[in-house]
């Protein structure tokens, strides 16, 4: 039902979770722990897979709380749960309120979450190429630093993403890319068609963690679209052509 990482579960004071798609009620494409609010499961579907993954966290149900993602740079900072029809339009978020679970959906992009827990300080947020490149990391970090937390404290770990060699990117991607991160072309790969690449996300955001100078930066290396038993994939539905996917949960929560 769920992944954890041992940098965060030796952490006190925390619970986390990157939850995989086992051990839900929901079926079909969404089979079976689709957390996603967006997606076009049945929405009671949704909530009870979602009070499942609460109850894990060791939090209420209506304490998990997700965004409206927009693949943007910008963090916020949470201090009380919020409607579905009142989520932010953000990426990243952070708190230092015990009993509030952030819960980041992904089905390909990267979930990190954060923890200072000697300051009782967390985050989570949502890199896809986007984000990671216009700078959601840092814009964590400082929302985190702006609740008490110290960027020499904080772990950070990147769960379930698309893998490379699954990334296939075209001239437009690849053009933007060399413009706003000059020096990065390591992080494509050699394309299996002309003018196009593999690009490596898991590598670009734990650089964009390594540079980012905190306490730790980790990744899980299971890839979402590889994996279909495990994990839900927007790229792997695509290529199957099929109407829609489930959301994966990646949440933390100071308890």
């Amino acid at each position: 039902m769920f992944l954890e990482a041992p940098e965060l579960s030796g952490l006190p004071g925390l619970r986390h979770a990157f939850f995989t798609r086992a051990g839900g009620v929901s079926d079909g494409l969404y089979a079976s722990l689709n957390g996603g609010l967006g997606s076009a499961d049945l929405p009671a579907r949704v909530a009870e897979n979602r009070r499942r993954m609460a109850t894990h966290l060791g939090v209420a149900p209506d304490n998990l709380v997700s965004l409206y993602q927009v693949h943007s740079a910008t963090a916020v900072v949470v201090d009380a749960p919020f409607a579905l029809e009142a989520r932010p339009q953000a990426d990243a978020m952070v708190t230092r309120v015990r009993g509030l679970a952030l819960g980041i959906a992904t089905a390909d992009c990267g979930p990190i979450l954060f923890a200072d827990a000697e300051n009782g300080v967390i985050g989570a947020a949502h890199a896809g190429w986007k984000g990671a490149l216009t700078g959601v990391i840092d814009a964590t970090v400082a929302a985190m630093e702006g609740l008490g937390a110290r960027r020499s404290g904080i772990v950070a770990v990147l769960g379930p993403t698309i893998s490379q060699s699954a990334y296939e990117v075209g001239p437009d991607f690849i053009a933007r890319f060399r413009a706003e991160a000059p020096g990065c072309d390591g992080f494509l790969g050699a394309g299996t068609r002309p003018d196009h690449a593999q690009f490596d996300l898991p590598g670009f955001i734990s650089d964009r963690l390594a540079r980012a100078g905190l306490a730790g930066c980790h990744a899980l290396g299971a890839c979402t679209y590889g994996d279909p038993e495990r994990f839900y994939s927007y790229r792997r539905a695509t290529h199957r052509h099929e109407a829609d996917y489930g959301r994966l949960i990646s949440a933390i929560a100071l308890v």
